[in-house]
């Protein structure tokens, strides 16, 4: 095949595949289905939570962290899925990464308030143990839910476990990337 032969396929194969999940979008997961509302839910409710809880004293350092949490998941959630090892069924939207509800909001918002909490009572070694904690309720409790519920999906040997890898290895690296950027802010 030559160059443009190939690109040629991939525009006719991407086209079809937009068509695709956008008909799938439109049958299982607008806003015409219960379970949008459970998605606009997940995306909605953690951003007013933080609206209420988090500390304005510093929240450019919490905001910072969360929002490494959220590029690193993204990243992390757009391989897999590209790679279909791990699919979120059920999207917000046909347009953006599809697990931008856990990616964007819940995920990182809960590592916030984590991160937040053990910073504020000055005892931020807490934050591993806490951050293993709430990786283990992800993993072994909201993953195997969200499987049940048809709301993800794991292939080809992606499983809880590698999900709890993953959450501690965003949450560590977001950490050890924060406490790097306050260090070099101070000198």
């Amino acid at each position: 095949m030559t160059y443009t032969e190939y690109w040629d396929q991939i525009y006719s194969n991407i086209d079809e595949l937009n068509s695709l999940i956008l008909s799938y979008w439109n049958e299982y997961s607008s806003p015409a289905t219960w379970e949008f509302s459970i998605v606009l839910s997940a995306t909605l409710l953690p951003l007013i939570l933080i609206y209420f809880f988090v500390d304005r004293r510093r929240i450019f350092e919490i905001f910072f962290f969360g929002y490494t949490v959220h590029v690193l998941w993204t990243y992390v959630s757009l391989l897999l899925e590209s790679t279909l090892y791990f699919i979120q069924q059920r999207f917000l939207t046909p347009y953006l990464p599809f697990s931008l509800n856990m990616t964007a909001s819940v995920l990182p918002v809960a590592f916030l308030f984590v991160y937040q909490y053990c910073t504020n009572k000055g005892k931020n070694y807490y934050f591993y143990l806490y951050a293993i904690v709430v990786s283990a309720l992800f993993a072994f409790g909201l993953a195997p839910v969200s499987v049940y519920l048809e709301y993800i999906d794991l292939r080809k040997g992606m499983n809880y476990f590698h999900l709890f890898l993953i959450d501690i290895g965003i949450a560590f690296t977001a950490y050890w990337f924060t406490r790097l950027v306050l260090k070099a802010q101070r000198g």
